[in-house]
């Protein structure tokens, strides 16, 4: 993690954003506390539902124009006039506190959401920009950890100042009980201020684009919103992460509504600063689970935590309402927390992967837009289902079904995490996996990866460190047994026979138009002494009549392992060691027309670079 903060600005950057979380928190967590005290049973479910949804609305209402602004500028001054508003947005919260006005109080997290709608698409954004795609997986994981621990701090800080300024007093109402906490209001004007000044640290990474424009009469007949969901929902990768990380913080938001009914009326808790310091565990756990997936994403994005950490929350969900005591549920959400950063880091630095330079910006807001209407949905069936008098044991159950629904629709659409989860299992003791040069891997278009030969798993080795799915074109001569058939119809891998080069090569073009990456191992079989052999021009063909790039790589690490052609003797060598190291090494793309020796050579290169 320390090498993140060698990038000029990385500092005053992750400040920032836990100022900004800060600063949303503390006002959520004051106007909820509020609710708590007044209000019981459905009413309180369903105020604290809305409180919720006008936390989400602003990002739904607002896609289109925070996608445009976080393209067209740059990034680090849309997160500066956004520090400004939340300065005039937390003066105006304060005014309302010490006038004991409750509803403008409340309406005014509506607000501090459209300051949070223009501002996210450009702080998530700004991280491509400033790491680069190596260090995707582990800047995220420090992003959320620190959007984390600023909610944490937020929760308990504001939660225990909310209840100390309420020692001896005694309120009737509502505007009695928020004139009470009013001096709450200067903190967040504090952090508000402090956010602004940290902001103008942020050093610029990206010139104004003056090409885009923005037509207010295309934005009104929903043109630039079909044209920037399309963006989003024809990336499979990205739309399958999105649709990922809406089921979870749509479990989320449903856990924030039901949960403190829950705690009231089963486990008998009625201090505020207790079941939101419960619920606050699953942030200590998300900041953990981030800080360990950044940690194995060093050089890659490891999506292999991905089965890991959803089928965690859906164990999790299941054990939440058998569970009698505070310590015990604090437990389990920390636990809840934990699988959910393991799950929700790979699939943040997917959707940046994917995206292009210009535009980054829509992509995330599309996401904001998506993952806030499920969150949105899944809120307003809280509360459909308080209005019917389902119980919060019911509406937990609920969850768990659509956790359980969630994780296999991930796993289905993004394979690659499964393969790489599986075979940890079988590799992890014995090998460790090293990427270089993931930043020549095209975000998108079609690819024809073409590199050496050595081992039977060599395919999913590939997959593994790619953080996009491949095709991989097999003879059947060299394919795995039957019973592995299975295994490889789902993940892609396409199996041709000998006499049907034409077919082959007109499957392999047209894979390649259709903007997907297709695997050739250039040797056409495994190499039986762990050298570069002849490389086939059979792979000329299909590039002739297809529009990409050519993206050679290097493998090493599994010659002599029980997996290689080589010998007893080697075999029995390597099985003396400890541990070793399989290296990927991806070059620069290369153009279609690059004939088998230039490509040989390139790909010699790079087995020497990385020796």
């Amino acid at each position: 993690m320390r090498r993140l903060f060698r990038f000029t600005g990385f500092l005053p950057y992750i400040l920032v954003i836990f100022l900004n979380a800060f600063i949303d928190l503390g006002h959520k967590i004051i106007i909820q506390n509020t609710v708590f005290k007044i209000y019981d049973g459905q009413t309180q479910i369903i105020l604290t539902a809305i409180v919720n949804a006008l936390i989400l609305l602003p990002f739904i209402m607002l896609f289109t124009p925070a996608g445009y602004l976080s393209d067209k500028y740059p990034k680090n001054r849309v997160m500066r006039i956004s520090a400004w508003a939340a300065l005039a947005l937390t003066a105006l919260i304060t005014l309302f506190y010490h006038l004991g006005l409750f509803w403008p109080a409340f309406a005014m997290t509506f607000l501090l959401a459209v300051q949070s709608a223009f501002y996210s698409p450009s702080k998530y954004g700004y991280i491509k920009e400033m790491v680069g795609k190596e260090h995707l997986g582990m800047a995220n994981g420090m992003v959320q950890a620190t959007t984390t621990i600023a909610i944490l701090a937020g929760t308990f800080v504001f939660s225990i100042l909310f209840e100390s300024y309420l020692v001896g007093v005694t309120y009737n109402n509502k505007p009695e009980l928020i004139q009470a906490i009013a001096p709450l209001g200067w903190f967040l004007m504090c952090g508000a201020l402090i956010e602004l000044i940290l902001a103008y640290a942020i050093p610029q990474k990206q010139a104004v684009d003056e090409a885009m424009r923005f037509d207010w009469r295309q934005y009104r007949r929903g043109i630039y919103f079909r044209n920037n969901i399309n963006v989003v929902i024809k990336r499979e990768v990205i739309i399958a992460s999105i649709i990922g990380l809406s089921v979870f913080w749509s479990i989320g938001q449903v856990l924030l509504a039901a949960f403190p009914a829950f705690a009231k009326e089963s486990l008998g808790l009625t201090n505020t600063a207790i079941v939101q310091g419960m619920m606050a565990c699953a942030g200590i756990g998300i900041m953990f689970g981030s800080l360990i997936a950044g940690h194995f994403s060093k050089d890659h994005i490891e999506t292999g935590l991905i089965p890991v950490g959803s089928f965690g929350v859906a164990f999790c969900l299941l054990l939440l309402p058998e569970l009698a005591t505070p310590v015990s549920q604090a437990a389990n959400f920390l636990m809840l927390g934990l699988f959910g950063g393991l799950f929700i880091i790979p699939l943040n630095a997917l959707i940046q992967f994917h995206a292009g330079e210009h535009e980054l910006g829509r992509i995330l807001a599309g996401n904001n837009f998506i993952q806030n209407i499920a969150m949105l949905c899944f809120l307003g069936m809280t509360v459909v289902f308080a209005f019917l008098g389902l119980g919060s044991k019911s509406i937990f159950t609920l969850l768990l079904f659509t956790a359980i629904f969630g994780a296999f629709y991930t796993l289905y659409k993004l394979p690659q995490s499964l393969a790489r989860f599986l075979f940890s299992f079988i590799i992890g003791r014995r090998y460790t996996l090293e990427v270089i040069g993931m930043k020549n891997i095209p975000e998108h278009g079609g690819v024809l990866m073409l590199g050496n030969h050595i081992s039977w798993i060599d395919w999913a080795i590939i997959q593994m460190a790619s953080p996009r799915p491949i095709r991989f074109v097999m003879e059947k001569t060299v394919s795995p047994r039957w019973y592995l058939t299975w295994l490889l119809d789902f993940f892609g891998v396409i199996p041709l026979a000998g006499g049907a080069s034409k077919d082959a090569i007109n499957t392999i073009s047209a894979l390649i138009n259709q903007g997907e990456v297709v695997c050739l191992f250039s040797e056409g079989s495994i190499s039986r002494s762990g050298q570069l052999a002849e490389f086939k021009h059979g792979y000329e063909k299909s590039a002739a009549d297809a529009s990409g790039l050519i993206l050679p790589f290097y493998l090493s690490g599994l010659w002599g392992s029980w997996f290689s052609r080589s010998s007893d003797k080697p075999k029995s060598i390597r099985s003396d060691d400890i541990k070793r190291d399989i290296i990927v090494a991806f070059g620069a793309p290369l153009p279609m027309n690059t004939p088998a020796e230039d490509l040989k050579k390139r790909i010699l290169d790079l087995s020497i670079e990385i020796s």
